[in-house]
């Protein structure tokens, strides 16, 4: 597997470490609602294209506090790999789970994770020292204790080949195509409510362009202008 081949629904697979209240109360390098938002976007971008994706917890009892209710929802059924060591490569349960899943081709590892610095470094070097799989580090979802922190994570982990990426980089590349119709409005759908801006454009073009119905469920009526006397 070379890091020239794009992301595919077929060779990847996602990890989600330590996205606990108290891992974000800490966050500093990235509004932290916005934190959650790539975060649960990202998660909803695995399901649409079904990409096997773990969740690993730290401490969740005596200091991290459970994983962000939104985050669950969309994996209600997923097993919590419960963790002592800030590395969650240290859990042979972790590592059993990513193989699981490389031996089926999967070897590129998407992650986003709590804090950069230290749980997202320390798993990223100690898998790439241990593998042959690829890191792709999903930055705008992942968060350290200060900029600087997290900015000199992400470059220590890149000069040992980590590939930098955003989530919607990684939802966009996995359905590649817009032919692809069987993910298209599910994409779409996720774009409107977790894209800003990108979204908003997106309802524009549905509702101005192609005339169809607002999304909305708003039932009032809209008043004409009148000029004030």
């Amino acid at each position: 597997m070379s890091k020239t081949e794009v992301l595919t629904p077929a060779n990847s697979q996602l990890i989600f470490i330590d996205h606990q209240p108290q891992m974000a109360f800490g966050v500093q390098s990235i509004d932290r609602q916005v934190l959650k938002n790539n975060t649960v976007g990202l998660a909803k971008a695995a399901k649409i294209f079904d990409v096997p994706t773990t969740i690993t917890t730290v401490e969740t009892d005596a200091f991290s506090g459970h994983t962000y209710p939104e985050l669950l929802d969309v994996f209600p059924e997923a097993p919590l790999l419960e963790r002592s060591s800030m590395n969650s490569w240290d859990d042979q349960k972790v590592r059993d789970a990513l193989a699981k899943n490389a031996a089926k081709g999967r070897k590129k590892v998407v992650v986003s994770g709590l804090w950069t610095e230290v749980c997202n470094t320390t798993f990223a070097l100690s898998c790439l020292n241990d593998t042959d799989y690829e890191i792709y580090m999903v930055t705008d979802a992942s968060g350290g204790t200060t900029l600087e922190a997290h900015d000199r994570a992400m470059d220590r982990m890149v000069q040992a080949g980590v590939v930098p990426v955003t989530w919607q980089q990684v939802l966009l590349e996995w359905q590649r195509d817009w032919a692809h119709r069987d993910t298209y409005d599910a994409v779409m759908a996720l774009v409107r409510e977790h894209s800003g801006a990108y979204g908003m454009g997106v309802d524009y073009a549905y509702t101005m362009v192609h005339k169809a119905p607002s999304r909305s469920q708003h039932t009032g009526t809209r008043l004409d202008p009148v000029a004030a006397k």
